[in-house]
């Protein structure tokens, strides 16, 4: 097969003969398409024209006429920006045998100059109307006067039509013009002008002085109706009114300024009844809780407040005792009493310390039940709070009711019943030493009951029943929550309560 553009005698096919400089021989060329990158190597004759080999090459990839750029020659010989249609891969300094690189670039689009559309001044228009028929419909344009604002519009889809809004396509409104004529208030009046002047009469007016005599026969004496009134009258005048107008202005200025200052002075009083009313309620709350201290003491504190004023009370009575001048006998019986006061009162701040050991065990009791019995409860992302009751807190919140049900006083004789069959039910899950007690009280209690013993009696037991009760709910084994509690491992404990039994069954209530 016959290179590209191979030497060969006569003319080639274009009708262009080889220049007879330029030595036989092939040189190896890499066209690179950009931007795609596409490559191809070919032998070209050294001494083929760059136009004939753009010619073949446009023929070769079905590109259109002068649609094709070579350019940017690399390898044996250089040469940047585009290369001249009318030289030779010789006379670029490309020999035989040599290897050489040029880029091709491909530009389909070529600008054209846009002619400038001038719309002519008659359009014909053919419309068919309903009937079928062609009509031929002249229309004249209307040239703008004026650059029409664009408000934008729509495009079709389907035909690629653009639309403007019809304002657009429309002459601007013109104004109508008023037939009616208007005039203002300075057109409607009369125009004054100011000019001075002298009468006759004035000018020859003369009067009367020694050696000329005036007759006035004739005159008359004008009179007004009312005084004149001049430019000073007028100044005192409005000075006057001035003066009455400053006078009911700075009044209601100061009315204003004294009903504030009112307001102002009525708030202060209220705040400072407010104030001593709070600070009041505070000295009385005060003194009320240091009552409540001494009489109902509940905290270490309120112990240590109430030793300290027996304390300060014995030794003002022990020094009231040792100035009083009594004999020996008299002062003896004087500090036999003193010590039988302080006996007294000691005794009685073991009283109120049994009474507040009771209630604050109480309370504390409550507030670890209540604490088992609460959902858990997490924090999201969003700020909400989500509570889940979980199978252990509920059955927490069951034992805990049946502890309260158990330490309700006053019951009837069925409330007590119904009260101990649902304990009863609760601890027969569970078969132990423990349970086991608990099942004796609950069924000794009930014979009790039914026997109709007094309520004196039931305080022993009931306090025994509801403590053994407390130690069930405290035992993880029974109440799994109360894992969360224990200070001390489970190892450490005695469970021999706790153990199963299950060799002796457990009696029901009434049995």
């Amino acid at each position: 097969e016959t290179p590209v553009g191979a030497a060969h005698d006569g003319p080639d096919e274009a009708g262009t003969r080889l220049p007879a400089q330029a030595p036989a021989g092939n040189v190896c060329i890499d066209f690179v398409i950009l931007p795609e990158g596409y490559g191809q190597t070919k032998q070209v004759d050294v001494g083929y024209r760059i136009s004939q080999l753009r010619v073949e090459l446009e023929n070769e990839l079905s590109v259109p006429d002068r649609a094709l750029f070579l350019m940017n020659l690399t390898g044996a010989a250089e040469h940047r920006d585009v290369l001249p249609d009318d030289v030779t891969l010789y006379d670029l300094g490309l020999r035989p045998n040599d290897r050489a690189g040029i880029e091709l670039r491909i530009n389909y689009y070529q600008e054209q100059p846009v002619e400038e559309y001038v719309m002519p001044d008659t359009l014909e228009l053919s419309i068919v109307n309903a009937k079928g028929q062609t009509t031929a419909i002249t229309v004249h344009v209307q040239r703008p006067l004026l650059a029409k604002p664009y408000l934008g519009g729509f495009r079709n889809k389907q035909t690629g039509g653009q639309y403007h809004h019809a304002v657009t396509q429309t002459a601007p409104m013109q104004r109508k013009e008023l037939r009616a004529i208007r005039f203002h208030r300075e057109v409607q009046t009369h125009d004054y002008r100011t000019r001075s002047t002298q009468c006759k009469k004035e000018n020859g007016t003369q009067m009367e002085k020694v050696g000329l005599y005036i007759d006035a026969v004739n005159d008359r004496v004008m009179v007004p109706r009312r005084p004149y009134f001049s430019s000073a009258d007028k100044a005192a005048l409005v000075l006057e009114k001035s003066v009455i107008i400053q006078c009911h202005a700075r009044g209601m200025i100061a009315r204003r300024r004294s009903r504030q200052m009112k307001k102002e002075k009525q708030e202060r009083i209220e705040l400072d009844e407010r104030e001593t009313e709070r600070r009041q309620l505070e000295a009385h709350a005060r003194r009320q809780r240091e009552v409540e201290r001494r009489m109902h003491p509940r905290t270490f504190d309120d112990f240590a407040v109430l030793y300290k004023e027996l304390e300060a009370w014995r030794l003002n009575e022990a020094k009231r005792i040792a100035n009083s001048g009594f004999d020996e006998a008299t002062r003896r019986v004087a500090q036999r009493e003193l010590l039988h006061k302080e006996t007294k009162l000691l005794q009685t701040i073991d009283k109120l310390k049994i009474q507040a050991h009771s209630r604050n065990r109480d309370a504390k009791i409550k507030s670890k039940l209540e604490t088992m019995a609460q959902p858990k409860v997490w924090a999201q992302n969003d700020g909400e709070i989500t509570s889940v009751h979980t199978p252990f807190t509920t059955r927490a919140k069951e034992l805990m009711d049946l502890y309260s049900g158990l330490r309700l006083p006053l019951l009837t004789v069925d409330e007590r019943l119904d009260v101990l069959l649902h304990v009863k039910w609760t601890i027969k899950e569970f078969d132990c030493n423990l349970t086991r007690e608990l099942v004796d009280l609950i069924d000794r209690e009930a014979d009790m009951l039914n026997r109709g013993r007094p309520e004196k009696s039931f305080a022993g037991l009931r306090r025994r029943l509801a403590n053994l009760f407390l130690q069930f709910i405290e035992t993880p084994e029974f109440n799994p929550e109360a894992m969360r509690f224990q200070k001390v491992p489970r190892e450490l404990f005695d469970q021999s309560g706790t153990h199963p039994l299950s060799t002796v069954p457990i009696r029901a209530i009434g049995q």
